[in-house]
């Protein structure tokens, strides 16, 4: 579920249009989507929105911003209030102020019978392809180039789209390269950041080419999909292939750690 709340203020025209909303921004831009959604679905420039977001006396439940789900969830809610507001506005109700509840279509588990099932309401989808270097004799992977193509449904904001990418893919450098939490008996080895080795600017990939394609949702906001996520989940499995294709040796287990890579090398030989 999510819940949206629209006002529209004026007297002949609207002049100001406020969108309540519970939806966190932690640096990802859900609030600029969000208002940039509110002007589209009113049909008003996005200098007339105003957000007024996250206060508990005047925001409904918007659900966790999680899962790739906020622009796809706030979007419809945002445009089911905007679709009563302006009702309620031509009715000449000033201020016109609605507040619209969402709720996705149902899903249903795996039948083992039939095999039927519907485990998400919507899909997003990714491809990503990585071009490395493998230095046999220490070990170290220098990444030079991630393609990383996103079927967005509908890019509410392109810009924010290609951050996305880039931040998930460097996140994902860390996990796949570099991160190598020690764990024994439940206790965790190397607790200090000294040990716990994440990119830093000269780590990180010397390019990533974000490609966005826009296949429409057809329930999504304007054919919206999710995407946050995306751009992480394939790059481990990329780099893992790619470092097959350089040196013929399969890995089994994350980070390729230096230390990982030129030991099997060197156990493979």
């Amino acid at each position: 579920r999510c819940v949206a709340i629209i006002e529209l203020h004026g007297k002949q025209n609207i002049e100001k249009v406020v969108l309540r909303h519970a939806a966190a921004d932690v640096g990802q831009g859900t609030h600029t989507a969000l208002k940039q959604m509110a002007a589209t679905a009113v049909g008003v420039n996005v200098s007339l929105v105003e957000l007024e977001m996250s206060d508990t006396a005047s925001s409904g439940d918007s659900g966790s911003v999680s899962a790739s789900r906020m622009t796809f969830m706030a979007g419809n809610a945002i445009r089911g209030a905007a679709e009563e507001a302006l009702k309620a506005w031509r009715a000449e109700d000033r201020p016109a102020i609605v507040e619209f509840r969402y709720v996705p279509p149902p899903t249903e588990p795996y039948a083992p019978e039939t095999g039927v099932c519907m485990p998400n309401f919507a899909y997003g989808y990714v491809a990503e392809a990585v071009e490395l270097t493998v230095d046999v004799e220490t070990g170290h992977i220098q990444i030079d180039r991630v393609v990383c193509a996103n079927d967005v449904g509908k890019a509410i904001n392109p810009q924010q789209i290609e951050g996305q990418i880039e931040g998930a893919v460097v996140q994902a450098h860390g996990y796949a390269l570099m991160e190598n939490l020690v764990v024994e008996n439940g206790r965790i080895l190397n607790p200090f950041l000294s040990q716990y080795l994440i990119p830093g600017i000269k780590d990180i990939p010397e390019i990533v080419q974000s490609v966005i394609m826009e296949i429409p949702d057809p329930i999504g906001p304007w054919g919206a999909r999710g995407m946050a996520e995306m751009p992480f989940l394939p790059l481990a499995p990329a780099i893992v292939a790619a470092v097959h294709d350089a040196t013929g040796v399969w890995f089994d287990e994350i980070p390729l750690t230096p230390a990982r890579v030129v030991a099997k090398l060197n156990a493979i030989k």
